[in-house]
């Protein structure tokens, strides 16, 4: 068992939560509401479940948010979801600093419009300027793990052939300095609302020992009693990372 309780009686959460925001067009639909309407629902979520992470202790909380598959959808989806993201950059730009929440994007960015991938720059800026302290939210845009994992040793190639790496050298800790996630602990816990029972290509790398979490409530539903049982159900788990206790 790894759970510990707080003054307060609660279960210290884990330090870094995963999640696969999933649902949005299945909740819109239940409504009889565009799949758009459902992504607004689930970008409001994101705000509310980001803020009782960090009320609660989380160091990390990172979402999926858009995948390197999910441009295949409607340009008018993709484009929702675009206008959605500017819109919480912009806020974040003037809220990072006075809320002490620090932004971090995973995903290749090239793709990316360049309003957004400017608004992306200006964020880590500020994210810079914080107390490595403070709670941490990491946007994974255009993100895809194989993808990830190609640029890793893509990158680490290009360096061995700069002469600045040997081959020789690489071990877990060199190529986990190449990934999105550089200096990032691994998540304890990934959590998937919306029934699905799938990793879809989120963080194949660092899930190696995560505990995973699922509901079929949809995400725009997962709120802080949700959050709260995946929490309850990790500290559950007899986490033996492959040894025997």
């Amino acid at each position: 068992m790894t759970g510990t309780g707080n003054q307060a009686g609660r279960l210290l959460p884990p330090r870094h939560i995963a999640i696969i925001m999933d649902g949005n067009g299945r909740w819109a639909a239940k409504r009889g509401l565009p799949r758009t309407a459902g992504h607004k629902a689930g970008a409001e979520n994101f705000r509310k479940i980001a803020t009782y992470c960090k009320n609660i202790g989380v160091k990390y909380l990172t979402v999926y948010a858009f995948s390197t598959e999910n441009w295949k959808r409607s340009e008018t989806e993709v484009a929702a979801i675009m206008a959605l993201l500017k819109r919480y950059l912009l806020e974040a730009v003037d809220t990072m600093e006075r809320d002490h929440i620090r932004l971090h994007f995973f995903g290749d960015m090239t793709p990316v419009s360049p309003e957004l991938q400017a608004l992306a720059r200006e964020t880590d800026e500020i994210t810079e300027h914080l107390s490595p302290d403070d709670f941490q939210a990491n946007v994974c845009l255009n993100y895809g793990g194989r993808d990830e994992i190609v640029r890793a040793a893509r990158q680490f190639a290009e360096d061995c052939a700069a002469g600045k790496r040997r081959p020789g050298e690489l071990d877990e800790a060199v190529f986990s300095s190449y990934l999105d996630s550089a200096g990032i602990p691994d998540p304890e816990l990934i959590i998937r609302p919306s029934g699905e029972l799938r990793l879809s290509n989120f963080l194949l790398w660092q899930s190696a020992y995560a505990e995973f979490y699922y509901t079929d409530t949809l995400w725009p539903d997962f709120g802080e009693a949700e959050l709260d049982k995946a929490i309850a159900a990790y500290h559950s788990r007899d986490r033996r990372f492959g040894g025997v206790k």
